[in-house]
């Protein structure tokens, strides 16, 4: 994991936020994931079905979603850990990973950092969106409650959580192209 932690002191996190984030660091190893919750009694099917895993169609040997991969859980709106968020290290495309969509997870439906936030944004009525992981906890670290979406894109439940947390929400996207398409479909 040392990569991780030095691509994440570059970012500007100290030790105490990658543990308050729950961030962590997947390495290269195929069946690693694997292996590990099986000895935790997790089959390889369960493991598909979560999203973490995949299974080759021509019925081959699952392998781990996620490899080499700086990792961000994502929780729901009550804080349970529902997913995984992974951010490539080199040239891996695609350089953001999220867990497979299933019944608990589903991206359109989630705000990275939401449970954790809300409180404060209530209390401040102040809720900041940024555009990823790191500028979420960057804010959180300034003490400004913010969420993410996973993608760029804001969606309609996104926007709906967002609103019953707090009156006016704040939409900080990037000033790229990308990020200003994401807040004027946003504002649509």
């Amino acid at each position: 994991g040392g990569e991780a932690r030095a691509y994440l002191e570059r970012r500007g996190l100290d030790r105490e936020s990658t543990r308050n984030f729950g961030i962590g660091w997947a390495p290269a190893d195929r069946r690693g994931l694997l292996t590990a919750l099986a000895g935790q009694g997790f089959s390889d099917a369960l493991q598909v079905e979560a999203g973490l895993a995949l299974a080759p169609e021509d019925g081959g040997q699952a392998f781990s979603r996620f490899r080499e991969r700086v990792m961000f859980p994502i929780a729901d709106a009550k804080g349970r850990i529902v997913g995984f968020g992974g951010r490539a290290l080199g040239d891996i495309k695609p350089k953001y990973l999220n867990t497979a969509e299933t019944p608990l997870f589903a991206k359109g439906r989630l705000l990275y950092n939401f449970a954790r936030a809300r409180p404060a944004a209530q209390q401040r009525e102040l809720m900041v969106v940024a555009e990823g992981y790191l500028d979420v906890i960057a804010l959180d670290r300034a003490g400004i409650a913010s969420v993410a979406p996973l993608g760029t894109a804001i969606g309609e439940e996104q926007l709906a959580l967002l609103w019953r947390a707090v009156p006016s929400p704040v939409i900080c996207l990037d000033g790229d192209a990308a990020g200003l398409r994401a807040a004027w479909r946003a504002a649509e």
